[in-house]
């Protein structure tokens, strides 16, 4: 038994457990670094630790920090939540060693499920159906290429060490396999310290379907109905929801067992993920475990009416599981999306910036797991997920409706978000008709997430934004002059030019004031606009239609979220430039981030989307293309360089 719990985590997850165990009666003791010092999990636990500046390795990873930190703290038990040192059977086994309590599975069942290679030896021996492939300890490119050959193409390079999309990729001919295998290597050997791969044959365009399972030290092991996580971009999810839209009970009866077998086999202890590939025939296989909690759990704490943090707290105190399988019953449908940092128009690349305004979305059915705040810098140190936004109905129509509404609700301004982007997925008619695969965003964006160019409602909706807030400043310096007074003239007021930046787009227009509001011109288009508030929730009337909408100023800036797109206008001042013709042929660092590697040297000719170096940020390795064909005159950085957002990286002239 134990009386306080160390979560050796941060953002969303940690505030997660926290409120938990709090509602146990728990005593709560967060971790932090500098970077996180504002961030809501340290204000909601009882006690925080620091554990250094914001690197992960001197941090969030560094297992003797955080045990110092537990027993400085005078906690009984570490919970891992998932991510960092969640799945590190060493860690484990130095919490027990040290008598404290691990929230989580036994060290054994941790390495031995950690391993892709040993997992799938062991799923076999246990008669679970593994999709066929090489595990071999030949690592070599020979050996690789030589099981590539007997498997066939297509076929998929795994990290064996990790998952999340990590040190993985699809390889369709064996001309590609060497580059696949070394950059797979590259980016495993980052991210789990293992260089380790594994070969399979892919399967392509299935469903993603896993099992939440859950083990006491009784002998009970359940599971608690499966996750269709199909929707993924670059191997990692983007929706998750409950049930599976195509599950029928003889199936979940089948794969749920497999689930269960596989638990068994590692003696396991807990809360735990089995994941298959199910194809289109009903046919499953075996993918990988993950011996911790999943990003994704809410949706099953939904449709299950359970609290997941809560039952993996109460097994690790010795308590046996307060339901059996036939306990187990789905509720309605529920949906969860990720909220990231990350720009959908540049790659989806990660991005970081200021937390300016933070208004997530309530009401029935909705649930926001956060882990920011007004105030908070979104670090490059740690992974670009904000938040994760759920909704549960009664069917699945109903939650699919009710979470593109919350995606819209969920408003956060400063810097860059996927929202726009979520709310779009969720509108694929195949994802309505709850026909998604693995292939899904290949197929729906195979030109990736481009931005369009702002509607003239926008912009006028903008550009009064920015004039109401000059106006407001103006008559705090004047002593506030009587609103009755304002917009009044004697005669027509000229139209005041004024220029805009919106991305790759800069945008003229022309404004004065009329009574009770602003006359914008955009192009030729006349909008009449009138404001009801001002910075954040603000009601609109543009040319007679109502236009909810939430807004944030800051100096030249104006933000805006209406429905779900998010916007951003920038004030041109005198002799500025268009920020895409100041920029021409420089490729500048899209965050701040290691340069792994340079493949461009001055003279060289390249052309628009070919590589030029490789950055390493947020825990991802991305590749920095170029933006236009030319010759490069200029290299400004070598591997192993740090780079600051906006560091000249490569210079290219045009032509």
């Amino acid at each position: 038994m134990f009386d306080a719990i160390l979560v050796a985590n941060r953002g969303e997850i940690a505030a997660r457990i926290i409120r938990s165990a709090r509602e146990m009666g728990l005593r709560t003791v967060a971790v932090y670094t500098t970077a996180d010092a504002k961030a809501p999990h340290v204000a909601l636990a009882d006690e925080a630790v620091w554990i250094g500046e914001g690197p992960v390795g001197d941090s969030y990873l560094d297992g003797d920090k955080i045990l110092g930190a537990a027993q400085r703290a005078g906690a009984g038990a570490v919970h891992p939540g998932y991510g960092f040192l969640s799945e590190n059977a060493d860690f484990a086994r130095a919490v027990e060693a040290a008598g404290l309590v691990f929230i989580g599975p036994e060290p054994g069942a941790i390495r031995a499920m950690g391993n892709k290679a040993e997992a799938k030896r062991l799923m076999q021996a246990a008669g679970v159906p593994c999709v066929p492939g090489h595990e071999g300890a030949d690592q070599s490119d020979a050996a690789l290429t030589q099981a590539a050959q007997e498997i066939g193409f297509p076929l998929m390079v795994k990290a064996a060490a990790g998952g999340g999309g990590r040190g993985m990729r699809l390889v369709h001919k064996a001309d590609d396999l060497a580059q696949a295998l070394g950059l797979a290597r590259s980016e495993a050997k980052g991210a789990f310290g293992s260089d380790e791969l594994i070969l399979e044959k892919a399967i392509i365009e299935p469903r993603h379907v896993e099992f939440q399972v859950f083990a006491d030290t009784h002998g009970n092991i359940i599971h608690l109905g499966e996750r269709d996580c199909s929707v993924q971009r670059r191997h990692q999810k983007v929706v998750e929801e409950v049930p599976c839209p195509v599950m029928m009970p003889d199936l979940r009866a089948a794969m749920g067992a497999a689930a269960v077998e596989a638990a068994r086999a590692v003696n396991y202890r807990g809360a735990g993920t089995v994941e298959f590939l199910l194809d289109g025939s009903g046919a499953f296989y075996f993918l990988e475990m993950n011996t911790r909690l999943q990003v994704e759990h809410p949706v099953t704490e939904m449709v299950t009416g359970l609290d997941l943090v809560a039952l993996q707290i109460a097994v690790a105190q010795g308590e046996a599981l307060p339901l059996t399988q036939e306990g187990v019953v789905l509720n309605g449908h529920a949906i969860e999306v990720r909220l990231y940092a990350e720009d959908p128009a540049n790659g989806y690349l990660p991005v970081t910036g200021p937390v300016d305004l933070w208004q997530p979305a309530s009401g029935s059915g909705v649930r926001v797991d956060a882990g920011v705040v007004e105030g908070q810098e979104v670090s490059p140190f740690y992974d670009p997920m904000l938040a994760k936004i759920i909704a549960h109905g009664p069917t699945r129509e109903a939650a699919r409706r009710r979470l593109v509404r919350a995606v819209e609700d969920t408003v956060l301004l400063g810097t860059t978000t996927n929202a726009a982007f979520l709310a779009d997925v969720l509108g694929q008619p195949a994802f309505a008709a709850g026909e998604a695969t693995t292939g899904l965003l290949d197929r729906a964006y195979p030109q990736g997430f481009p931005a369009s160019e702002p509607a003239p409602r926008d912009v006028a909706l903008a550009v009064a934004v920015l004039m109401q807030h000059d106006r407001d400043a103006a008559l705090v310096r004047a002593g506030y002059v009587s609103p009755d007074q304002l917009g009044w003239s004697s005669a027509p007021l000229l139209p005041r030019g004024l220029s805009l930046n919106a991305g790759e787009w800069r945008v003229d227009a022309s404004v004065s004031a009329m009574r009770g509001g602003w006359q914008v011109w955009v192009g030729e288009e006349r909008l009449d606009v009138t404001l009801e508030g001002q910075n954040g929730s603000l009601r609109a009337r543009i040319n007679g239609q109502t236009v909810d909408a939430v807004a944030h100023v800051a100096g030249d800036r104006v933000q805006l979220a209406v429905g779900a797109e998010r916007l951003t206008f920038h004030r041109l001042r005198a002799g500025a430039q268009d920020e895409a013709a100041a920029s021409g042929g420089r490729v500048t660092a899209p965050m701040p981030g290691l340069v792994l590697a340079v493949e461009a040297a001055p003279g060289a000719s390249v052309a628009k989307g070919d590589t030029l170096a490789v950055l390493e940020a947020m825990k991802m390795q991305h590749q920095i293309t170029a933006a236009i064909s030319g010759t490069v005159r200029e290299v400004h950085v070598v591997a192993g360089q740090q780079l600051a957002s906006g560091d000249v990286m490569i210079e290219i002239d045009e032509g």
